[in-house]
């Protein structure tokens, strides 16, 4: 897909390293000598890279939900020789992958776990207050998709979990378990955008104690009529459980704003969202800050999204919208960001 963006040449980590793909997305052996960390295709990595300006003049670059390093590999490669990165992570297998698939950078890249709606704290903690460019991906990532012991995969059968962060305290066996047929019903209307959320509702307060993802996503399937559609009827409820116990909403209020007090003139925001309370959401709030006095502006005012080559190569980024906000100005003053 064109774009009005300039796009850096590559800067590769090793040079006998293919160009990205499918593949060649895993990763890059440890400094141990492991084998390579299986990764998730990074979602519209080109357009990513444009957007954030990562070319060979460098910067330093933030990602506050690394995941396995994809877009991670890209930005240090498009920002070499002096472009740093700093990682950003809630769960602690992801940056175990992370570690090993970015490990070749040596000390260009920091990783820390934590909550990418704390960066600027995070940010502060490694030593640096203003960036060039921050991401964050809000989908999750294949990894923790499929992994039945997480939670979070329909097709599995695993615990009602559900955190990204497994030492956060709300898991989504208390929600389904312990939470009023009122307060399950407005949970999927909500966040899941369910119609059938109220008939839902009764059917799991009477099927309870609900343990396992399995059990839920069944009695989803025989509650609700059948649908003409290639998504599981079940993805609706495990999207509201999903983002009520990890609280993604509220990280992304947090996360935005702080994002784009840390950001140096010309820096920018990239926030890639996968259903439309995200991208309403993250919308809104960069429509607020570019109609503010803070100096901020919009590069696209409409969302940039994946090429039909991309869908086909990459299911997984057909609702894929990337949003962009830029600061415009030198802030008044360069004290640390609150």
């Amino acid at each position: 897909m064109a774009s009005p963006l300039g796009l850096a040449p590559r800067r590769r980590c090793g040079s006998s390293r293919k160009a990205l793909g499918p593949k060649s997305l895993g990763g890059s052996p440890s400094s141990s000598g492991g084998k390579p960390v299986q990764a998730h295709i990074p979602v519209m990595a080109e357009q990513v890279i444009r957007a954030l300006n990562a070319g060979p003049e460098g910067g330093v670059f933030l990602d506050g939900t690394v995941g396995s390093g994809g877009h991670a590999r890209l930005i240090l490669e498009h920002s070499s020789p002096e472009g740093r990165l700093i990682g950003i992570d809630r769960d602690p297998d992801a940056l175990d992958r992370a570690r090993k698939n970015l490990s070749c950078f040596g000390d260009r890249v920091v990783l820390r776990r934590g909550n990418y709606a704390d960066l600027g704290r995070i940010l502060g903690e490694v030593g640096f207050f203003w960036v060039k460019g921050v991401l964050l991906d809000l989908g999750a990532s294949y990894e923790q998709l499929t992994s039945a012991p997480r939670g979070f995969s329909l097709k599995g059968c695993g615990p009602l979990d559900m955190r990204f962060d497994p030492e956060s305290p709300l898991t989504a066996h208390q929600i389904v378990n312990f939470w009023s047929e009122v307060e399950l019903r407005d949970l999927f209307r909500s966040k899941g955008e369910e119609p059938y959320a109220g008939r839902i509702a009764r059917a799991i307060v009477r099927a309870r104690p609900i343990q396992t993802t399995q059990q839920l996503a069944e009695l989803v399937v025989r509650t609700v009529p059948a649908r003409r559609t290639r998504i599981h009827p079940a993805t609706r409820v495990f999207q509201a459980l999903r983002m009520e116990v990890n609280q993604e909403l509220s990280n992304i209020r947090r996360g935005v704003e702080a994002a784009a007090q840390c950001l140096e003139p010309g820096g920018r925001l990239c926030v890639i969202t996968y259903h439309s309370l995200e991208d309403r959401l993250v919308k809104s709030l960069m429509r607020e800050k570019a109609a503010s006095k803070e100096c901020f502006g919009l590069p696209a005012r409409k969302p940039i999204l994946p090429s039909p080559e991309e869908v086909a190569q990459n299911p997984r980024a057909r609702s894929a919208k990337l949003r962009v906000l830029e600061r415009l100005m030198q802030p008044e003053s360069k004290s640390q960001p609150p």
